[in-house]
This record gives structure tokens, C-alpha cells and sequence, in this order.
């Protein structure tokens, strides 16, 4: 008998593993308030068709941002609108693609958390409407605390209507587990919080800050492939910042820019770079609408290298595979995701002619 239930979960291991090669896998948060969609996603691509599996795993409010724990068992998304702002903690089957809710927590009235980061022990939220940031426990049944730290960010900058106060807007755990970055749109502050896996009540102090152009509005960042750099992309002018990374350090190296095309509406939103580091990319929203490509180098300067149009309306987030070889863009107020070819050498990108159609696609994780 013994040797059977062996044999039978081998089989089914290796049916799964054969599974996972055969296809790219994405986990998609959406916007449901007025829109399509009705959560979390699950999509699955073949790798040689391209073809579509997508599924709904999750009936949640507003789901705009997720993060999958590192083994890949949790899932953890906030809920962004009115007075049912909170985060939730779902247990993750990664091979059926299936979700349970463990637990829901407030997250407050109004605050807008619009980010999402996880570590073993904490999840942390950025809190763009009440310019905060919010850390949780992560506790032994895989449940969130209640809130057990609140970072209150004050000051303003020189917007007149979209920074007259903070608007936390990213929150990032440093490639050594030993920070947490925080962009707020509304000071035009990058700050570094340094990072206590083990407390319980205090996991988060305060260590450096940057200071960036003034009404530039930081949205996101991505770390390099060795953690020596950053990039981060500005909401308001569509400035693309380099900055040295070391050790919660922080120093300007190099500025870009998105805007290229004249008499635009400017509103970039996220960033990401290659697999193999060799280039970032940056979307840019308002009636922009377009994807740029920048080539990199190891002084932490970049070259402009394309830019397209992505096909759609809103670009919020993407994810390159994890291969290189596409690029999927979740073009937010089109309700669809589309999806480009990438060439490895220069780094372009070509619209390939598929789209996904999903209600207000704005996180796109692959796992």
C-alpha cells in the first residue's frame, strides 16, 4: 500500500512539474469597484501558443496589489476603496492555482493602501490616501495581527494638487531582508527604514532618506540583479532616477526621462528590470500610453533605447517572464493585458498581437 501512495505521488508530482514547464503562471490583482473584474486572478499561458487559462480564485474588493510569500504558500493582497480598506491572508495552492481566505484585517478608514510587501514574519502596506505605512505580523497560523506599527509621513512639496500632503505610494523589502524602502509621492521623499524580523511591536525605525526632485512624485523602484542599484520611476514629470544602493545608503547617480513625445499627460507607473539585467523598463499612463526600454551599465548610467505604445489604455503594472522572453502589460482602463515579444540582444519589444481580456489589471506577479 505503502509503495502505491508512493508511486501515485510521484506520478502526480511529476505531471505537475510537467505542467508548470509547459506554461508561464501569473497571479493578476484588479480594481472591482465599477470594472469587470471580480478579484484575484489566476492565469496560465502556454508557452508555445501563448493560449489563455484565466481563472478567478478570489472574490475580494479592490485587490489592486499582491505578494506571494516566498514559499509560495500565502498570498496577502490589500483592499484599497472607502471604509473596506484592509489586507487579506489567503492560503496558496500554486499547482491547482487555488486560493482560502485565512483572515481579513482593517487596515483603517479612507488610508487607500496601495502596496503590498511580505516577509516571513511581517507584511507591510503602503497607505496612499493617509500617507502612512502600516506592518502586520505574520503570525504561526499564517493569520495577520492587527496593525502593530503606524508610520505617520508628514510634509508636502510643490504640486498644487496632487502633494499638498504625504502619499505613501511603495513599500520594498531590500534584497537583504534588512530594509524597507518607501516612496511618497507627496514629499518626494525616498525613505529607508531599517528592518527587525524579530520584533514584534517595532519592526520598522527610521535610517536614511533621499530627497528627489522636487514634484517629481516617486511611485516605484526595482533593485538591479546584484542589489547595487535602484531604479525608480516618478509619477508626476516621469522621471526615471538611478540611485547607488549600499547598505540603506543612498546616492543620485544618473536621471531619464519617459517623456519623450511633446504635448503629452504624463503618469508613469511602474518599473522593472530584465532578467539578466541588462535593461529596465518604465510605463507611462495619461494619454501617454507606451513602454520604454532603457539599456544598462555596470556605472549605474542608462541609454535609451525604445519606446511603444501598449496597445491599450492605462498601463499600470507588468511582468517580464521570468525566462526573458515576453513582456505581459496590464493596461488598467482598457480591461486587458497585453502581451510583447522581447529580444534578449537589444532589448525591444514587439506587440505580438494577443490580449487577455481581465477587468482592471493592475498587479501581475509570475510564480
Amino acid at each position: 500500500m505503502k509503495q502505491l501512495l508512493s508511486i501515485i505521488f510521484i506520478f502526480v508530482l511529476m505531471t505537475n512539474l510537467s505542467s508548470k514547464n509547459k506554461h508561464y503562471q501569473f497571479l493578476i490583482g484588479t480594481y472591482t469597484s465599477n470594472t469587470p473584474s471580480k478579484g484575484i486572478y489566476s492565469l496560465k499561458l502556454n508557452k508555445k501558443t501563448l493560449s489563455p487559462d484565466l481563472k478567478i480564485v478570489a472574490e475580494v474588493v479592490d485587490p489592486s496589489f499582491l505578494a506571494i510569500s516566498k514559499n509560495k504558500k500565502q498570498v496577502f493582497s490589500v483592499s484599497e476603496r472607502g471604509d473596506k480598506c484592509s489586507v487579506n491572508a489567503f492560503n496558496f495552492n500554486p499547482v491547482t492555482s487555488s486560493t482560502s481566505l485565512i483572515n481579513k484585517v482593517s487596515a483603517g478608514n479612507d488610508t487607500g493602501p496601495c502596496h503590498i510587501a511580505a516577509t516571513a514574519k511581517h507584511v507591510f502596506i503602503a497607505n496612499y490616501g493617509g500617507g502612512s505605512l502600516f506592518a502586520y505580523n505574520i503570525q504561526d497560523n499564517n493569520s495577520l495581527s492587527e496593525v502593530v506599527q503606524k508610520i505617520q509621513h508628514t510634509g508636502m512639496s510643490v504640486n498644487p494638487t496632487r502633494q499638498t500632503k504625504p502619499h505613501v505610494h511603495q513599500v520594498v523589502v531590500s534584497p537583504d531582508s534588512k530594509f524597507l524602502l518607501v516612496n511618497d509621492l507627496g514629499t518626494d521623499l525616498l525613505t529607508v527604514y531599517s528592518y527587525d524580523k524579530n520584533s514584534l511591536t517595532q519592526p520598522l525605525t527610521a535610517f536614511n532618506t533621499l530627497q528627489l526632485k522636487k514634484g517629481s512624485g516617486p511611485r516605484h523602484l526595482t533593485f538591479d540583479n546584484k542589489g547595487n542599484y535602484i531604479y525608480l520611476i516618478q509619477e508626476l514629470d516621469g522621471t526615471l532616477s538611478t540611485i547607488k544602493y549600499d547598505y540603506g545608503r543612498l546616492t543620485l547617480v544618473d536621471t531619464a526621462s519617459v517623456v519623450i513625445k511633446k504635448d503629452i499627460q504624463t503618469g508613469a507607473a511602474d518599473i522593472h528590470v530584465s532578467p539578466d539585467g541588462m535593461f529596465v523598463y518604465a510605463t507611462n499612463r495619461g494619454t501617454a500610453n507606451d513602454i520604454s526600454c532603457f539599456k544598462t551599465s555596470k556605472s549605474g548610467r542608462i541609454e535609451f533605447v525604445q519606446q511603444i505604445s501598449v496597445e491599450g489604455v492605462g498601463p499600470r503594472n507588468f511582468a517580464i517572464t521570468k525566462d526573458g522572453n515576453y513582456v505581459l502589460v496590464g493596461n488598467q482602463r482598457s480591461n486587458e493585458i497585453a502581451i510583447f515579444s522581447r529580444n534578449k540582444k537589444t532589448g525591444e519589444l514587439t506587440f505580438i498581437g494577443n490580449k487577455v481580456q481581465v477587468g482592471a489589471p493592475v498587479c501581475i506577479l509570475e510564480y
